[in-house]
């Protein structure tokens, strides 16, 4: 899709430890998206921190990263018109507890700090770049189009 809105999406090590890649990648495609890059890693350190800049002076930095570094994550981004606004829909509210039934932390998020999936900020222009920037270098990431495009968007 030329005219596609990129997004990063990363489903975190709760979410890999609890089976939930194909789940997550299951909604986001029945959504319209396509999927244009994705990557199984390990994040260290140095990335974590990075990852999550704009926290660093708040006092659950600490905990965010070690967590995001305890266990594989799967990183991937989404093509799509509007697709920021419509993963984080998708996503709901970064509390489960105040997720609606139906988003993806609502259905199998248990925790603030284990809530399944991270999402670029739709309100943040650059997040998204940003983002995927960290974790994807341009010749990892594939446009394509899907044969059903015309039935997704008029």
């Amino acid at each position: 899709m030329s005219d596609g809105e990129r997004t990063f999406v990363m489903v975190k090590p709760d979410g890999v430890q609890r089976g939930l890649i194909g789940e997550i990648v299951s909604r986001l495609e029945g959504r319209g998206l396509t999927m244009a890059g994705a990557k199984f890693t390990q994040m260290d350190d140095d990335l974590a921190a990075e990852h999550y800049a704009e926290h660093e002076d708040k006092a659950f930095f600490d905990d965010l990263t070690d967590f995001i570094t305890s266990g594989p994550v799967f990183a991937t981004v989404w093509e799509g018109q509007d697709a920021t606004r419509q993963v984080r829909q998708m996503m709901g509210a970064t509390d489960p507890a105040e997720a609606a039934p139906g988003t993806i932390r609502g259905d199998f998020g248990l925790d603030l700090g284990r809530n399944v999936v991270h999402g670029s900020d739709h309100e943040d222009p650059g997040a998204n770049e940003r983002e995927i920037a960290l974790f994807f270098d341009d010749d990892e990431l594939v446009g394509w189009e899907q044969i059903d495009e015309d039935w997704l968007y008029e």
